[in-house]
This record gives C-alpha cells, structure tokens and sequence, in this order.
C-alpha cells in the first residue's frame, strides 16, 4: 500500500516526537556532539515510501520498513547540527538512539538505531577499519558461551538474510586493531530505538545501506556515553 506523507504530517509527527527531547538541548554529561537538536532542516519531504520500500540487493530480498509504526524522529533525516567534530566524523548517541553522519554548514544526516543492551554497550572513538557487503558474522566465544545453540556458527555464518549483521556492516578498529564491535544492519527491525544489541550499533537495512555509501575506510566514529 502507498503512503502519501504531506509536509504537515511530517512536521506535525517529527515535532511530536521530538519535543521531549528540547529541553535537553544543553550540553550534558554525554556531551555537546550528541544533544538535541531543537531545529531541523526540512527542506523536502523525503518519499519514506521509497526509502523504506522493497528492494533487491546483492541477489537477496529486502522486506520493506513499517516505518509509520516508529517514532517519526527514527527515520533517515537530515538535521540541523551546529555544534560538532569536522564533516564526514559518525557520531553515536547511545541515550538518543540516534546515529550521526557530520555534513558541511553545520548539518548532519540522521539515523535511528539500536544499541547494546545494559551490560553490552560501548563507548570512546574509533576509526572504519573495514567495510562488508553482506558479511560473514562470527559470534564472539563469550557470545557462544552463553548461548551454546551458537556453536554451529563458530567458524562463521555466510551473509544472507538470517545474518545478524545484516545487508552492511562497518568494523570499528582502534589502534590498529578490531575491537569487534559493528555498526550493521539487522534482520529485527523492531529493535531500532530500543536497547536490543549486544553492543553493536544497529540500523535497518535500507539505512545501513546508505550510512555504507556515505561513510569512507578510515572515517571517524567517536560513540558517546549512554
């Protein structure tokens, strides 16, 4: 079924959602990077009917979003973002399930996310050490510790449309070394905006796509404190 979304019905939805969230447009604890922005750039509606729609990608199947079942601030946007790191930096707010990819002239395309659930998250700044295309998950040996139904997949589980990892998948390394931690896309797409992970940071599969396109090897990842 098609949806028509009126630039009222945007702003009227968009505003909704984020107006709990203008009073905390101070810098806190977490940061100025990720603070509230109280003024957005709606240019143009975007066609969420297009973004979140279908699609074949890499011979796979991508069911659409049921983004009109979400928070209208979890959909792919772009946003006013004065105060922040240089253009082309990601920027995760665990607290606001937002994730940021830093634009010239003080703006940001924004993306909902899931994040590590309590006991699982992480935080501090890292670089894209490397960039997958429907990629081979390994589950980390604690990981199969406490679910042992995971074994069959120690030595990997092919990309496919019951990966984890999703359509994309971007490594974060420090130092010169994988911290095993992801920013991917994912199979659940109800956990967007929930702590639902197990550390990783997640997007729906249509947004991890096009984070993927817009974000270079070696790019900047600095992930706030929740």
């Amino acid at each position: 079924m098609s949806v028509t979304l009126t630039r009222r019905r945007f702003l009227t939805g968009l505003m909704a959602g984020a107006g709990a969230g203008l009073a905390g447009c101070q810098p806190s604890a977490r940061g100025v990077y990720g603070a509230p922005q109280p003024a957005y750039l709606v240019e143009e509606v975007p066609d969420y009917g297009a973004i979140y729609g279908a699609r074949l990608d890499g011979g796979y199947s991508l069911p659409p979003v049921d983004y009109l079942d979400f928070d209208p601030t979890l959909w792919r946007q772009r946003v006013h973002y004065p105060v922040g790191p240089a253009p082309g930096t990601v920027v995760v707010d665990p607290a606001a399930k937002f994730l940021y990819v830093v634009e010239p002239g003080g703006r940001a395309v924004r993306y909902g996310i899931s994040v590590g659930r309590a006991g699982y998250s992480w935080q501090g700044e890292a670089v894209v050490g490397a960039k997958q295309v429907w990629p081979k998950w390994f589950p980390p040996a604690e990981m199969i510790a406490r679910d042992p139904d995971l074994e069959i997949f120690r030595k990997g589980q092919e990309g496919g449309p019951t990966n984890p990892l999703g359509a994309r998948a971007l490594y974060l390394w420090q130092g010169g070394r994988d911290t095993l931690y992801r920013i991917h896309g994912t199979n659940q797409p109800k956990s967007i905006g929930w702590d639902a992970s197990s550390g990783c940071i997640r997007l729906w599969q249509q947004d991890i796509i096009d984070l993927y396109d817009r974000v270079p090897m070696g790019a900047r990842v600095i992930v706030l404190s929740a």
